[in-house]
Order: C-alpha cells, then structure tokens, then sequence
C-alpha cells in the first residue's frame, strides 16, 4: 500500500513534467505533451472561481479540447480558441444567416484578457456566470456584451450594431419575415425602456434597474439554468 506521501509525490512530479491532466484523470504519453502548447489552471482553481462541480468541469475541458482538436490539425490540439476558430464553430449552429459580426461580439466577450485568444479558464468562467450566475451576474456580463467599446455605457450606435449582427445571425428566410428597420425599432424600444435620464446612452445602473423590474427579461435570465 502507498502511502500519502508517496502518492502526493507522483501526483506532483506528473504535474510538474505536465504529464498529467487534472482536468480529465488522465496521463499523456510523450507524443502527445509534445505538442501541448497550453494547459489550464488546476481543477480546485476552477472550482473555487466557477459555479461548476469536477465532473462537470472535467466534461466541458474535454469538449472544449475536442473542438479545438476538431478546427485545427489532431497532432497539435493548442488548447485556445483564437476568433477565426470561435467564428468557425458558431457559425455552425446559424448556418442559415451570416454570425460572423455576432461571434465576433461574443469572442470580446469571452476574451476577458484581451489578448486575441479565449482559453479555457476564459470560457468557462465566462459559462458559469451564463449559466450558474446569480441575476446581477447575468445582466453585468450582457451589458459588458453590449458595451463593444467598454466605456461603461452603451450606445445607441453599439447597441445597433449588436442588434444588426443578430438580425444577420438569424438570415432573410425567418417567419415571420422581419422588416428592414426591424433592428432599428429595437435600438428605440431598448432607449426608451433603459435610458431614464434620455442622455443619449444607457449606463449599468440603468440596465440594471430596468431589466430587473421587467418580468419577461427576469424569465429569460433562467432559460439556461438546467442546461448541464
């Protein structure tokens, strides 16, 4: 029988040479660390910051590795997510429309570090607020969407370019068929519920206010709450 101290070591040492995945339970061979370019934070990490238990983080780390796996060459799986690649899987869920602009505004999103790239402690703290987040959670991370220039308010120009992008995302053959200056009126709705002083721009404590006194937005926040 070992004991802890010697299982403590070999679970150090694997660490350590990057052989093993705590994420995933698992032992890589040499040729596979070879092309490893990135690994994420430990699992008691990810526990602590996330709203997710290890079996569902682990079950997210392996799909989120096989997507990756599955844009780029099988030999070399890095681990990141830059934009083409999010663009690329997105697109596969709105084949019918153009998702590009949207996905694009969705990458920022997810891309807290600003540096071009989403990793998976990026995207799955960005998921836990989704979906596991409390209310305010939720709406601080879709106004921080909408806030493409993260001034701390939003535009009517910002909020037109979101709304146009969804528009293109969904495509021309929707039913019924939406007009022209359908996203248009949704910027004038959006203003005239949210910008209470009528200064031209909607802050986070408007956002905030609003949408929590509108009982069809409060249903929204839990469309996702039983999704994994």
């Amino acid at each position: 029988m070992k004991s802890r101290s010697q299982d403590q070591s070999l679970s150090d040492s694997r660490e350590l040479d990057r052989s093993y995945d705590p994420l995933t339970d698992s032992v890589s061979d040499e040729g596979e660390l070879s092309t490893v370019c990135y690994r994420p934070e430990g699992l008691d990490h990810l526990l602590q910051q996330t709203n997710f238990n290890k079996k569902e983080l682990q079950v997210l780390y392996r799909g989120f590795k096989n997507v990756t796996v599955g844009r780029l060459p099988q030999e070399c799986p890095s681990g990141v997510v830059n934009e083409e690649t999010f663009k690329h899987i997105y697109s596969q869920f709105f084949p019918q429309g153009d998702s590009s602009m949207y996905a694009h505004f969705l990458f920022e999103a997810f891309d807290t570090h600003n540096n071009g790239s989403v990793c998976f402690e990026d995207f799955v703290m960005g998921l836990s607020i989704i979906l596991r987040g409390s209310i305010t959670d939720k709406l601080n991370w879709a106004f921080n969407l909408y806030d493409l220039n993260k001034d701390g308010c939003i535009t009517k120009e910002e909020m037109t370019d979101i709304m146009c992008s969804i528009y293109d995302m969904m495509g021309k053959y929707t039913y019924p068929c939406m007009k022209d200056n359908a996203p248009k009126e949704h910027v004038d709705n959006f203003f005239r519920k949210m910008d209470k002083n009528n200064d031209g721009v909607v802050t986070i404590e408007e956002f905030l206010e609003t949408c929590q006194k509108d009982e069809n937005i409060m249903q929204s926040m839990h469309m996702f709450d039983n999704v994994i």
